[in-house]
């Protein structure tokens, strides 16, 4: 066996409680094999010495370790877009800016997008994400080289095409999510990813949905983000964009819809009663002004709800401790309640709550859990005094405190050190192509 002790730290477990411990883990088999006092199959109450020696340690001491970070709702190429089109609403920012850009996209560029959007989240102590964009076996090959987890899907814009490209487009994302699958030794899951209720027609979005049901592959799309994404179902439909996605069979116990913004009362109850997942990206909602999603009322009716930063465009990063503090903050606003969206619920939802909405291992540290974590350096100014770990991961640390980041088991980056990408080279990458997009663009 090859075994990775993380050691010396502190830890955060699955109840919120944080203890003293080591965290020993199966490289081999990518996961956790003791917390504590473990034994080495995961049974509780053994000792210390029952857990076998390791062949690497990485250092936690003044440090907390917690679950990888999940950011369920992305854009991961969209880092080429970050602080292109600033300051406009939802529809305008889309049709004037986003969409003639990525209308000059190529596959090349969404790769050198998607390995800087991956670097930062190595970063910043995310080892897992939903990723919706295009030339996803691009996006795939970034994923595997480095090191993560991903739900990805080819997002599908139909408005404004001829019938022959609308359906090429549905069949473009129902293909991927069968031949990517599994893919990356298992790290890569895959979705159909409709863009939303909105942008894809009624016809289409029914037998895309029907034939992601026969692959057994969930649906994500984006819902309820906007007043104007709620009113024209209502309008021409007299029925909520919820009870839309319950007529086209979308809104099943694995699907997770983003957003969510504009929810009422009959809504949070179909979610609930359906177990489909709310991925709550509050930056980019506030950016957009897209409003305050209900997140305590959907919390409080059973609907998992996990954070996403959305793409970097809107947001400006993929930090998701960002998110948190966000999260937490402008909860607090819509429930005009202070106790409301508490410091452990962000943290749950950036973590737990994220791999479950996403159906991805990890989440939480405990015996026979995927080995999939970050550790935090407690030892900053900011970060100081300790009174409460929890408190400080949701409100005060930043992506920039996490000192290492494992994915399945492997060291992706080690005192600050990205072991798995070529930080420099990504980044002039990245840069070089950003500069010729916009350049075809402008042209």
């Amino acid at each position: 066996m090859n075994a990775l002790r993380v050691a010396g730290g502190r830890v955060l477990r699955p109840d919120g409680s944080v203890t003293d411990a080591d965290v020993t883990i199966d490289r081999d088999a990518g996961r956790i094999l003791a917390v504590g006092e473990a034994t080495a199959d995961g049974e509780a109450g053994g000792r210390v010495e029952d857990v076998p020696d390791a062949d690497e340690t990485l250092d936690a001491a003044g440090s907390l370790v917690i679950p990888g970070l999940v950011n369920a709702h992305t854009h991961v190429a969209m880092t080429l877009l970050r602080g292109y089109a600033d300051d406009k609403p939802l529809d305008a920012w889309l049709r004037e800016d986003i969409w003639p850009a990525e209308a000059e996209l190529t596959p090349d560029d969404v790769e050198a997008g998607a390995a800087l959007g991956a670097l930062e989240m190595v970063r910043s102590g995310t080892t897992a994400f939903a990723d919706m964009y295009f030339a996803m076996d691009r996006v795939a090959d970034v994923v595997d080289r480095a090191g993560l987890r991903v739900r990805l899907g080819h997002g599908v814009v139909t408005v404004g095409k001829g019938e022959a490209d609308a359906r090429a487009d549905v069949e473009e994302s129902l293909a991927v999510a069968r031949e990517l699958d599994g893919a990356a030794d298992g790290r890569i899951r895959t979705a159909f990813m409709p863009h939303s209720l909105t942008t894809v027609g009624e016809e289409l979005l029914r037998e895309g949905v029907a034939a992601a049901r026969e692959a057994g592959v969930p649906v994500h799309l984006h819902a309820n983000e906007t007043v104007d994404e709620v009113e024209p179902i209502v309008d021409e439909r007299g029925e909520r964009p919820i009870a839309y996605a319950a007529d086209l069979d979308a809104l099943g116990p694995d699907d997770f819809f983003a957003h969510g913004v504009h929810v009422d009362g009959s809504e949070i109850e179909r979610l609930a009663a359906a177990g489909t997942a709310v991925v709550h990206c509050p930056a980019s909602n506030m950016k957009l002004a897209s409003g305050m999603a209900p997140v305590q009322r959907l919390r409080e009716a059973g609907v998992t709800v996990a954070l996403g930063t959305d793409g970097a465009a809107s947001n400006n990063d993929l930090d998701v401790f960002d998110e948190m503090r966000d999260a937490a903050m402008i909860g607090k606003l819509a429930a005009d309640d202070a106790a409301a969206v508490p410091a452990e619920a962000v943290v749950e939802m950036a973590t737990a709550a994220g791999a479950d909405a996403l159906g991805l291992p990890g989440g939480r540290i405990e015996p026979g859990a995927a080995a999939d974590l970050a550790v935090v350096d407690l030892d900053a100014p900011h970060l100081t005094p300790v009174h409460d770990p929890v408190s400080h991961l949701a409100y005060a640390a930043r992506g920039s405190d996490v000192r290492h980041t494992v994915c399945d088991g492997e060291v992706l980056m080690h005192d600050r050190e990205v072991l798995t990408l070529d930080a420099e080279r990504v980044r002039e990458r990245a840069a070089s192509a950003a500069s010729d997009l916009v350049e075809r663009v402008d042209g």
